[in-house]
């Protein structure tokens, strides 16, 4: 006879952390790619705005360090989900 698992909060619904993994994974895609357009459109704005081109000098450090908060929130979301 096969013995049956009691059942317990672990082995419920094994399907869910499926769903989980794959909800996490494309949330965690869709914040980088939003934070990057987001950081390029800015970057356009420097660069076509007259009155923000003295700015352009820092392009590349904002740029930098935008990408480092898109991905620092998008590490930190997924520690926080496991």
């Amino acid at each position: 006879m096969c013995k049956k698992l009691p059942f317990t909060r672990r082995n419920r619904r094994p399907w869910l952390k499926v769903i989980k993994a794959i909800y996490n994974f494309i949330v965690g895609d869709m914040v980088i790619l939003v934070g990057v357009i987001i950081t390029m459109a800015i970057l356009a704005l420097l660069n076509y705005v007259p009155g923000l081109t003295t700015l352009k000098v820092a392009s590349g450090v904002i740029l930098v360090i935008a990408v480092l908060v898109i991905l620092l929130t998008t590490l930190s979301r997924e520690t926080r989900a496991k």
